[in-house]
């Protein structure tokens, strides 16, 4: 069954979104935790847990009076008070750095999404030190980018944008299996973590792919471990 499709972003649906994203990493924390856990010190399901209760929290309280950019800003801010691991870090700084450059709009459509993953790489990349390759975040949110600019540019309809966005993330975040870490505690296991996907990387695939199953309502996205 077809949901209806959801062709921008308004305040409501924001509002919607975030809960839907609290759902999702409350689900996936304790694959997260089993993913991160072996290369990492088993954190990442909690920090992330923590920082989407803090992020859908601040939505709520503050979307009535601010605009969509300054309430994504807001809940990247929450984001860093909740969780500030690295990986609540980067992710609270994607937010800030994207709700700024959405701005005023009243809305978010794909090329208001592009702008906001853009800001979000970019931000991401500047603080975290990370290139494509790394076995990163970054080895994701890239690909995200360059599919919705494409979108963009071709002027697609959001459902579709971010269809084809979340397939790319997905196809980027399998990749991250035959990469072998360079940041944070993974690189001290540098050829234990071949064949593993990148948890942090898949923090940006479950961001994406919520965004996507968000836009034709009637779909959930997979509560399923994303392996």
């Amino acid at each position: 069954m077809t949901g209806t499709q959801l062709l921008r972003i308004a305040k409501p649906e924001l509002l919607t979104l975030f809960t839907l994203l609290r759902h999702v990493f409350a689900t996936q924390r304790d694959f997260l935790i089993a993913l991160d856990g072996k290369v990492g010190d088993s954190d990442l399901g909690l920090t992330m847990n923590k920082a989407f209760v803090a992020a859908a929290d601040s939505v709520e309280a503050t979307l009535e009076s601010n605009s969509i950019g300054r309430s994504l800003q807001l809940a990247g801010m929450a984001m860093a008070k909740a969780a500030p691991s690295t990986m609540g870090t980067l992710t609270a700084t994607g937010f800030m750095r994207g709700g700024k450059a959405v701005g005023d709009a009243e809305s978010l459509g794909t090329a208001e999404l592009a702008a906001f993953w853009r800001a979000y790489h970019d931000g991401v990349v500047e603080r975290g030190k990370a290139k494509p390759g790394d076995k990163t975040l970054v080895d994701v949110l890239g690909p995200i980018v360059t599919s919705l600019e494409a979108s963009a540019q071709a002027q697609a309809a959001l459902p579709d944008a971010l269809q084809h966005a979340a397939q790319a993330a997905a196809t980027a975040l399998e990749a991250t299996k035959s990469m072998i870490a360079q940041h944070g505690k993974a690189a001290c296991f540098q050829e234990k973590s071949l064949g593993l996907q990148d948890a942090g990387a898949t923090v940006g695939f479950l961001i994406i792919d919520t965004m996507h199953h968000h836009c034709v309502q009637g779909h959930q996205p997979s509560t399923e471990s994303h392996s």
